[in-house]
């Protein structure tokens, strides 16, 4: 993926969307960190399971809070996860976690190659790591995956399942009975609700950002009439509310609009079995 900037839109001189992140941009407080992941999966997956690594989030994207932000990790393993690899990644999550005050936990995504490189995960799974990941260790698959541009294809199959999360986020809002567990889920669900809102527009605005205040910005351009809330959203994902009523507006107002407004604009993601 090439990096040369052409305005603020997250694209290459050819309109194809830019790698994000690189290991140049990771802050020198996270650096060791990051050396330490790097350690901790060599030794608890060898060359002889792991294929490639990559850094996601604010980290590589060099916009990371110290004792705020999260360290994200996708592992492409050569075949398919098993329980073993799923112990040995909560292992290092753990030792991660354990090691450094600087981040809000660690998280390790799984995948077999063949799952990263398939058809079915072209615009979804294959677009994350060849854009929104940061090589770590081994060889860089996306030099395997197509160079991307912000289509309604992308958005489709990046954020055209929003609906399919709505029933375990009510489930969980009527199920929250302390405030750390009200925070968690308006973390997550804001999240995914400002991604979803920014790819809905992205085709629109032509371009590509993870920023959430960003991405709350550009969505409200076309949709003023919501942007005050996926503004409280964006809020919410930078900084969690344990608030009922927040969580209110975003699991029973915004995120079923969105996901009907999604449907109606770009179609549903192609199910996965």
């Amino acid at each position: 993926m090439g990096d040369t900037r052409t305005d603020d839109r997250g694209l290459a001189e050819d309109g194809t969307i830019r790698r994000e992140g690189s290991l140049s941009r990771v802050p020198a407080a996270f650096a060791p960190l990051v050396e330490e992941a790097r350690s901790l999966i060599t030794d608890a997956f060898g060359a002889a399971r792991l294929h490639s690594a990559y850094l996601y989030g604010s980290i590589p994207r060099g916009t990371a809070i110290p004792g705020v932000s999260d360290l994200d990790l996708l592992l492409a393993l050569r075949t398919e996860p098993t329980e073993g690899d799923r112990a040995a990644a909560r292992t290092v999550e753990a030792a991660l976690d354990a090691s450094s005050g600087l981040i809000d936990g660690a998280g390790i995504l799984l995948f077999g190659t063949d799952t990263l490189l398939s058809d079915l995960e072209r615009h979804d799974l294959g677009f994350f790591l060849a854009c929104l990941c940061t090589p770590l260790l081994g060889t860089d698959l996306a030099a395997r995956l197509p160079r991307y541009r912000p289509t309604a294809l992308l958005a489709r199959e990046t954020n055209g399942d929003l609906g399919l999360a709505l029933p375990r986020w009510r489930r969980l809002a009527a199920e929250a009975r302390t405030e750390a567990e009200r925070r968690k889920l308006s973390r997550g669900a804001a999240r995914r609700i400002v991604r979803s809102g920014f790819t809905l527009v992205m085709p629109r605005w032509g371009g590509w950002t993870s920023d959430l205040e960003e991405s709350a910005a550009v969505f409200g351009r076309y949709y003023p009439e919501r942007a005050g809330q996926m503004r409280t959203a964006a809020a919410t994902a930078r900084t969690p509310s344990a608030d009922p009523a927040v969580l209110t507006t975003l699991v029973d107002d915004l995120a079923p609009w969105l996901a009907a407004e999604y449907v109606a604009v770009h179609g549903e993601k192609t199910p996965r079995p």
